[in-house]
């Protein structure tokens, strides 16, 4: 008996290793950050010769960048408190509504859903870039976009038939 409880404890302690893979995740989100406050000052220093469209095609792929960042940050946090440790935080720091309460299937929906919005700005500014596509290429992204879409929609209502059965 007690060999098995040490094999336990190895594979428990083994949610450690996932740490190292978080910490790098905020790597991540110094890259997007930093790219992003590359790409404003870019813009910034071309305000004047930027047509209306260009200005669009900048906007989209600034929320892009910001939708994938929301996206680190989520999965980082969520991540963390789901298969290392409850996050604790001082007296003086607010805790995000949604830190502690996202379970791992609401994390994957979460995820699918973030990723289908992401392949949809792309769709709109691949639109608004069209004569720089291929009908080829905006077709396989509305297939990608509708994919995510569905997947999406039967990820949310598996997990509510699976609600409801547990009750």
């Amino acid at each position: 008996m007690k060999f098995a409880r040490a094999i336990e404890a190895i594979l428990f302690g083994g949610r450690w290793l996932l740490v190292p893979m978080y910490v790098a995740m905020l790597g991540l989100l110094v890259l997007l950050a930093a790219y992003f406050i590359g790409e404003l000052a870019h813009a910034m220093l071309r305000l004047m010769v930027l047509s209306e469209n260009d200005l669009l095609v900048l906007s989209l792929s600034l929320i892009d960048l910001v939708l994938t960042a929301n996206l680190v940050v989520v999965v980082t946090i969520s991540g963390y408190e789901s298969f290392v440790r409850r996050v604790e935080l001082g007296p003086g720091d607010s805790r995000p509504e949604w830190m502690g309460r996202i379970a791992f299937a609401s994390l994957k929906l979460r995820l699918l859903t973030a990723v289908s919005v992401i392949a949809a700005v792309h769709l709109l500014r691949s639109f608004l870039e069209v004569d720089q596509e291929t009908e080829h290429d905006l077709l396989w992204q509305v297939v990608i976009v509708l994919t995510f879409g569905a997947l999406s929609a039967m990820l949310a209502l598996t997990d509510r038939l699976v609600g409801h059965s547990q009750k």
